[in-house]
């Protein structure tokens, strides 16, 4: 935010200026650069609207997070509002669900039980546990169930198929110290956000309440209350090696012409990196043979979790109203983003974070994907090799001439000419000119928009076509 000047002005007795003295300039206030990114954010509103129609949800929150470093890169919400004409607006959506709203995350919270098992050495990925038979009766309580009769699962086993039996003997193994301990390693219970007061920290169950019963229900995702910022925080720190990053919106702020960047800000190691690298292909197993089969895609290997929790209400818990998730990212050994995606209370279809939240994230990361120019990480294409004849006399090979940024007569930046070059070339000099690239067709490129030489906009859209080459050799 800039300051106002202040200039001294002098009247006769008509009130007509006679004479004016600056005496203090104004001064220009900073720029602030955002992490959102508009395509995604786009692909986000777009799939969240359309998964809440389909299953005719009271609402939803979806957000992508880059996580290496903590920026959100997308955040989106249902029911919202109009900032330019709020008071058309319910007032109850005049919040941020994201870092406001705190739910029961159900099976989404077993990464914590999973972490603290492995972490503690209390369980391995192959200790069996006893899901027998199919439900536990606590005191006090009505039973709880698993969907189905699994007998004896090993630890991973039951992580990917879900088991709240499973989880709960799992739990009672760590013990409340250490599941207590690694909720609030994860950033659980805390707020993350220093500079934005409405903030929810959400609830953690105090250890001394954590009894057997507590820490059943905390095991499985319950007794506890999260943010979903926080839940893909949690998730994106074991995308990242094990490092909880403090999320930002601000990338960059410019101040006098000055860009200064706002640096990655490491909380915490939550759990060690040989844990991590267990972790991984058991949240992989999930997604492919697990209860989050939706997720999968074709060309990218997924990791994730899903979740569908009984929606609080007095005196129990309600037996229609339920919040599903899924939380993952995706490549998964080589993670661009980490995505959550929570729907409340779905009404149509079934109800279940795998069948609900997870094919949402399939759309979302699929499009996002393809739009960042990932490449496959299944089956990846091979490198084509063909011999070709060449003609006695071959044509010459074409020149390809950059234009290089920010050198024409009129000193402004212009758009590098990549005309000639294979794909990854030409990608490589405009992301090196600080361009996005879309990109057509396969080969060289032919076409190019915004065209070479014209005045470089940073952060715009350029779209290249591509064609391959004519058999004989030569470019096009």
């Amino acid at each position: 935010k800039g300051t106002g000047g202040v200039v001294l002005v002098q009247h006769d007795a008509r009130r007509q200026s006679v004479s004016t003295r600056v005496q203090q300039e104004p001064t220009q206030g900073a720029t602030v650069e955002l992490t959102i990114n508009l395509r995604y954010q786009h692909i986000l509103e777009r799939e969240l609207s359309a998964g809440i129609r389909e299953h005719r949800a009271v609402g939803g929150t979806a957000i992508m997070m880059d996580p290496h470093t903590g920026e959100i890169l997308a955040m989106a919400s249902y029911p919202s509002f109009n900032p330019n004409a709020f008071g058309r607006s319910e007032p109850s959506t005049y919040k941020i669900p994201a870092f406001q709203d705190a739910y029961e995350p159900g099976s989404t919270f077993k990464i914590v039980t999973l972490t603290a098992g492995l972490e503690s050495g209390a369980l391995t990925p192959n200790s069996l546990l006893d899901c027998s038979p199919g439900f536990i009766k606590l005191p006090g309580r009505k039973a709880i169930t698993d969907d189905h009769k699994y007998g004896v699962l090993t630890f991973s086993e039951a992580i990917i198929k879900s088991s709240n039996v499973c989880a709960i003997r799992a739990g009672w193994k760590v013990g409340a110290e250490l599941m207590s301990r690694w909720a609030r390693r994860y950033g659980f219970g805390q707020t993350h956000v220093p500079r934005f007061r409405g903030e929810s920290g959400g609830i953690v169950t105090p250890l001394d309440a954590l009894n057997d019963s507590e820490l059943a229900s905390m095991s499985m995702g319950y007794a506890i209350s999260v943010t979903p910022i926080q839940m893909v925080l949690a998730m994106s720190s074991i995308a990242n090696g094990g490092r909880l990053m403090e999320p930002h919106l601000v990338r960059a702020i410019v101040r006098n012409g000055v860009r200064e960047e706002i640096a990655p800000k490491v909380v915490r190691q939550t759990a060690s990196p040989s844990t991590i690298a267990w972790m991984t292909p058991i949240l992989e197993e999930v997604v492919n043979s697990g209860t989050a089969k939706a997720a999968k895609l074709d060309r990218y290997q997924v990791a994730g979790k899903t979740g569908t929790a009984k929606k609080a209400i007095p005196g129990g818990y309600s037996d229609t109203d339920r919040n599903s998730s899924f939380v993952g990212f995706v490549p998964s050994r080589r993670p661009e983003f980490a995505i959550l995606v929570v729907i409340d209370t779905p009404r149509a279809g079934q109800v279940y974070g795998g069948a609900v939240a997870a094919p949402i994230f399939k759309r979302i990361a699929e499009a996002a994907l393809v739009d960042a120019g990932v490449p496959p990480t299944i089956h990846p294409a091979p490198p084509i090799l063909r011999t070709v004849e060449r003609p006695a006399t071959e044509p010459p090979a074409r020149q390809v001439t950059l234009v290089p940024v920010g050198t024409t007569s009129a000193d402004r930046a212009v758009v590098p000419d990549v005309r000639g070059m294979s794909a990854r070339e030409a990608t490589k000099v405009m992301m090196g000119a600080g361009l996005y690239v879309r990109m057509k067709g396969e080969g060289v490129v032919v076409e190019q928009s915004p065209e070479a030489g014209a005045t470089l906009e940073i952060g715009s859209m350029s779209v290249l076509e591509l064609r391959r080459a004519p058999a004989g050799g030569g470019s096009r």
